[in-house]
């Protein structure tokens, strides 16, 4: 994963260098923006960057307004940096398609675990083959769901969750199982995460969203019918 090109977005100047430090000692290749129209400028004129750390109060534009923008684009993983605690401003993050929520103050090291993690997780799935059930066609190389022939648009947390359950279709699957597996085993979520995923799934599946059952006391399982 070395020399991978990291956006991190903060108004802060010392935050920047902060989260700059850690990264580059992993042998990351760090862009700064000190505001969200320059992320979305730099995001645009570079192409090829791998990752975006992006803080939500920030001026010109706030993480929320950046995430939609380049959302329209491309499908970058996104980590939303927040000092705010709100529930509210967690459940919008993911309906918006960030990957990951983590509140100030944190710690850099989990930072750049999850980073890692999810960088890991992404050149892992570009190796794989495609997965299909009940006409769900989960294509790990082109990073890309089809239903019945038509292409799903999700963001890359939905992508590797939907991926995970057609992998261990027919199998119950604990909240904790999936946390550990979609997520990474040093996230500190809680279930809330993983149902908001899911109700996003169902929705975006349409019809085929009832392939994934909800085990009552347990978590989930993806089973299509007979």
């Amino acid at each position: 994963m070395e020399h991978l090109k990291i956006l991190v977005v903060d108004d802060e100047g010392r935050m920047r260098k902060l989260v700059k430090d850690f990264l580059v000692k992993k042998g990351f290749l760090v862009l700064e923006a000190g505001d969200g129209a320059e992320a979305v400028d730099l995001f645009f004129a570079e192409k090829d960057i791998a990752l975006i750390i992006l803080d939500v109060m920030m001026p010109k534009m706030d993480g929320w307004e950046v995430c939609r923008e380049i959302r329209q684009y491309s499908k970058v993983p996104i980590i939303m940096l927040t000092a705010r605690g709100d529930e509210q401003d967690e459940l919008l993050g993911f309906e918006l398609g960030v990957d990951e929520y983590i509140s100030k103050p944190f710690s850099p090291k989990i930072l750049v675990a999850r980073v890692e993690a999810i960088l890991r997780r992404s050149s892992r799935a570009g190796q794989e083959k495609a997965l299909e059930a009940g006409g769900v066609c989960v294509n790990k190389a082109a990073h890309q769901v089809t239903l019945d022939g038509k292409t799903l648009e999700l963001s890359y947390k939905e992508f590797e969750l939907l991926a995970y359950f057609v992998e261990n279709e027919g199998i119950a699957l604990s909240r904790e199982k999936i946390l550990n597996s979609v997520w990474n085993y040093d996230y500190f979520g809680d279930a809330r995460t993983i149902d908001t995923h899911v109700k996003k799934l169902r929705s975006k599946m349409g019809k085929k969203g009832e392939y994934i059952k909800t085990v009552w006391g347990m978590g989930y399982k993806f089973e299509v019918e007979k």
